[in-house]
């Protein structure tokens, strides 16, 4: 086997055991020493490829980042009809793609819930392009519909930042695996809706 190829396949094989690991354990309670074993790898080989556990936490939360965003860019590309249908497709193409990656979907509820403080801003420059890709499908949903005369795009983005704040702190005291990504995917779709359409219906006479 060329040195290349192994270099990958050896590699490959940290990553999938560290998601295993940090999925079901959480970036606090996962150990360098339990990847090792459940992967059936050497120290010596895990410390050539990545210096720490932290450089290992965060080269495995920029692949799931990357491969999710290029899952929603493949998924809404054509995307058309109503508001609802778009805002379905969205959420949709969401849970698909962590449906069909279970070790993804774990490590994106340990970054949702429990991110570890010292790398929060690493963290937050991993997400970034995760972020202005939710911030872009909610601006494109509000370019096309008529707002309240006191409301511009900026402050229901902001708002809508607020009702994902609340929908992910809901679970911070939650045991790290403890998360329905269901639910919270649930959730989070409900609020956009009561965000855009709101919860009562309006008398002819009230303004």
């Amino acid at each position: 086997m060329k040195r290349a190829k192994k270099n990958l396949l050896s590699r490959r094989k940290i990553l999938d055991s560290a998601f295993e690991e940090f999925g079901k354990q959480g970036y606090g309670l996962s150990s360098v020493n339990t990847i090792c074993t459940a992967g059936d790898i050497s120290k010596g080989i895990l410390y050539h490829y990545f210096k720490d556990k932290d450089e290992l936490y965060l080269v495995c939360i920029r692949e799931l980042f990357d491969s999710l965003i290029e899952h929603l860019h493949n998924e809404l590309s054509n995307v058309s009809g109503t508001k609802q249908i778009r805002l379905e497709r969205y959420f949709d193409a969401r849970l698909r793609f962590f449906r069909e990656n279970p070790l993804h979907h774990n490590l994106f509820c340990d970054v949702i819930v429990a991110p570890p403080a010292h790398l929060a801003q690493a963290i937050a420059e991993i997400k970034a392009d995760f972020d202005t890709l939710n911030i872009s499908v909610l601006t494109e949903l509000l370019q096309s519909a008529k707002l309240r005369s006191d409301m511009t795009i900026q402050s229901v983005v902001e708002i809508f930042r607020l009702y994902q704040d609340f929908a992910n702190a809901r679970y911070q005291m939650e045991p790290a695996g403890a998360l329905d990504l269901e639910k919270h995917e649930k959730i989070c779709k409900r609020s956009l809706g009561i965000l855009l359409y709101g919860v009562i219906e309006r008398d002819g006479n009230e303004k």
